[in-house]
């Protein structure tokens, strides 16, 4: 008797199959065609984005500070150290870390829809499908990792700094898994609104890697090697945490129902978004390491890149924060397209755009304020302070524009157009932005400003082709092919599997 009643159980989606399709979406559309906006929506909607935003800003700063913490406590050890630390951890998230964390950007799309479908089971079957595509993928990123030395010597690095370096990326390698796991967890969870314990999971790995590395890098005697290893038990740390939590809290209960073979079927129709996404994130990160790479090519080199890192270091953290904004609107817009609901996954992505402006301005403003001062919080070299008083207004510029990318990138991941945004990001970082900023820096001679006004360009165009796509959405279009998306990934083979 319990297994009939499994087995109907299992049945029914396909009976809800065919009532999204024929009847529930065009019933929502129409719905959505007679509404209108009321202020009590708007309040509620505010309420939503603020409530996903803030706890996973809080998330990407302390996921982010781990590494800098680490290069922090190395850089008490002298001048090699630091730099061998800094060299790596910049090789590694090129070569690794954004590629982990584009592909598991696919799951703002797979599990978003699947929850708004309320397709709950689905959710553990894309999470596992994601970390096994991200080990595999982990295992030639880990050969590039270990080889680090002599990839860097290749490059034409200093032998010593290569060296350094190299046994550092070596050590990081455990980082690369932890980090590919957590970001699948991380986006399984999000997707259902549940920020609050990855919030606390990493604020406590934190302050844990705090006395970690102490330990590691001064008590221990390992030096740098220590911190290495520190942060590869801080990320494996945040797994267990986070594991244990999906394995056991009641939250969890209808997305986690154990290790299936489900996993193992639809790898392509993962991989369709998973490259795509990596694309989209590696391109824009790229760039803007590139800048400083070709910051060492300019009159006084060692002014130019200093200057170009520190303002690198300041928009990678502002990023975070508007990264927060493109979290929660591409959780608002895909559970809402997967539930059918396409007028307030509209409402949602015109509500967080204005919120991302004023975070933008309040921050670009700060920017423009501070600009005097902000220098001494990284060097004590008059030279350099008034450097970046200089470029403070592009700074503030760059992080207005990324505030705004940043929301229409995360609308573009919770649509499912991942592909289109790899095109763009093409299209505005490697055919506009990087040879605007070699013409503006080594032909116009303006310097790091140029090279900096050159990734301004790259956004400015970003968004605006963004923006257009986005005023150009068929957001009726968009929650039918959201409801294909989610009930073609429930086959016949998947339901047989499951009795």
């Amino acid at each position: 008797m319990e297994r009939e009643d499994q087995n109907a159980s299992l049945r029914s989606p396909l009976i809800q199959i065919s009532g999204q399709h024929g009847v529930t979406v065009d019933n929502h559309i129409e719905q959505n065609k007679k509404r209108v906006i009321e202020i009590r929506e708007v309040f509620e909607e505010v309420k939503k984005q603020l409530w996903l935003a803030g706890p996973l800003m809080s998330v990407g700063l302390l996921i982010f500070s781990i590494q800098i913490i680490s290069v922090m406590f190395v850089g008490h050890l002298g001048e090699l150290a630091l730099s061998g630390a800094t060299m790596a951890t910049s090789f590694c998230n090129v070569t690794g870390i954004c590629l982990m964390l584009g592909m598991a950007s696919a799951l703002d799309t797979l599990c978003g829809q699947s929850y708004g479908a309320k397709q709950h089971h689905m959710l553990g079957i894309h999470m596992q499908r994601a970390m096994l595509v991200l080990m595999i993928v982990g295992i030639p990123l880990a050969i590039i990792w270990a080889n680090t030395g002599s990839i860097l010597l290749f490059l034409g690095q200093d032998p010593e700094i290569s060296a350094e370096a190299g046994t550092y990326a070596q050590l990081l390698i455990p980082c690369l898994f932890a980090h590919g796991l957590l970001q699948c967890i991380n986006k399984f969870l999000q997707t259902q609104n549940i920020v609050f314990p990855m919030m606390f999971s990493s604020a406590v790995t934190t302050l844990l890697h705090l006395l970690i590395c102490w330990i590691m890098v001064f008590k221990s005697g390992l030096g740098n090697k220590g911190a290495a290893i520190a942060c590869s038990i801080s990320y494996w740390v945040n797994v267990l945490i986070l594991t244990l939590y999906v394995m056991f809290s009641p939250s969890c209960a209808k997305t986690w129902t154990g290790f299936s073979k489900e996993a193992l079927l639809n790898i392509p129709s993962f991989m369709r978004l998973a490259i795509p996404s990596a694309v989209m994130v590696c391109l824009e990160m790229w760039s803007f390491e590139l800048m400083v790479l070709l910051s060492g090519l300019l009159p006084n080199p060692k002014l130019e890149t200093s200057v170009l890192s520190i303002c690198l270091n300041t928009e990678s953290t502002l990023w975070m924060i508007a990264f927060g904004f493109g979290g929660a609107v591409s959780i608002r817009v895909s559970n809402e397209l997967g539930a059918g609901h396409p007028w307030t996954a509209r409402l949602a992505v015109w509500i967080v755009l204005v919120m991302a402006i004023i975070e933008g301005t309040l921050f670009g403003t700060v920017m423009l304020l501070i600009r005097n001062i902000w220098g001494y919080a990284y060097s004590n070299e008059l030279e350099v302070v008034e450097y970046v008083a200089i470029m403070s207004p592009f700074l503030a510029a760059s992080s207005f524009m990324d505030a705004l990318q940043c929301v229409l990138s995360g609308t573009a991941r919770g649509c499912g157009w991942q592909k289109i945004g790899a095109y763009i990001n093409l299209g505005s970082y490697y055919l506009v932005g990087i040879p605007s900023a070699i013409v503006l820096a080594f032909v116009l001679h303006i310097g790091g400003k140029g090279l900096w006004l050159g990734i301004i360009c790259a956004l400015v165009v970003q968004v605006l082709s963004l923006l257009i796509i986005t005023l150009r959405i068929d957001w009726e279009q968009e929650a039918k092919k959201a409801t294909d998306r989610v009930y073609d990934s429930i086959t016949p083979d998947n339901i047989i599997s499951r009795n």
